[in-house]
């Protein structure tokens, strides 16, 4: 992948930013100080940071797609109500992945999973 002013500072943002922004949170935060930056190229450099595993993206049903620094085998808790994003990891999972080796002789590289509920703030 060529260097690319823009894809830097949208890698940035996202990295600096453990919220799991959203394209449009990328492109507010970036506009004033970067006023030609357009939000077509926001994604398009977050989808080419994905195509070429520097980011993860995270399909939120209902909602926009959030993006994820962390590469590092996790899963994902999405709240129903604020939208919230948290990390989570589940050790556990990793039988999973050696079930199904076993039973099919599949071998899965990554997944992604995320589990909808409500978030603790959101529960009060």
């Amino acid at each position: 992948m060529r260097y690319s002013k823009q894809r830097e500072l949208v890698l940035k943002t996202v990295l600096e930013n453990k919220i799991h922004p959203n394209a449009e949170f990328v492109y507010n935060t970036l506009k004033e100080e970067y006023p030609d930056l357009s939000l077509g190229t926001v994604y398009r450099n977050l989808n080419s940071l994905v195509k070429n595993d520097m980011l993860r993206k995270i399909s939120i049903p209902n909602g926009s797609d959030c993006f994820d620094g962390t590469l590092a085998e996790h899963q994902h808790l999405v709240c129903t109500q604020c939208g919230k994003v948290i990390d989570i990891c589940i050790p556990e999972l990793e039988k999973v992945s050696n079930n199904v080796l076993i039973k099919t002789g599949f071998t899965i590289n990554s997944s992604s999973l995320a589990f909808e509920g409500i978030c603790k703030e959101c529960n009060k």
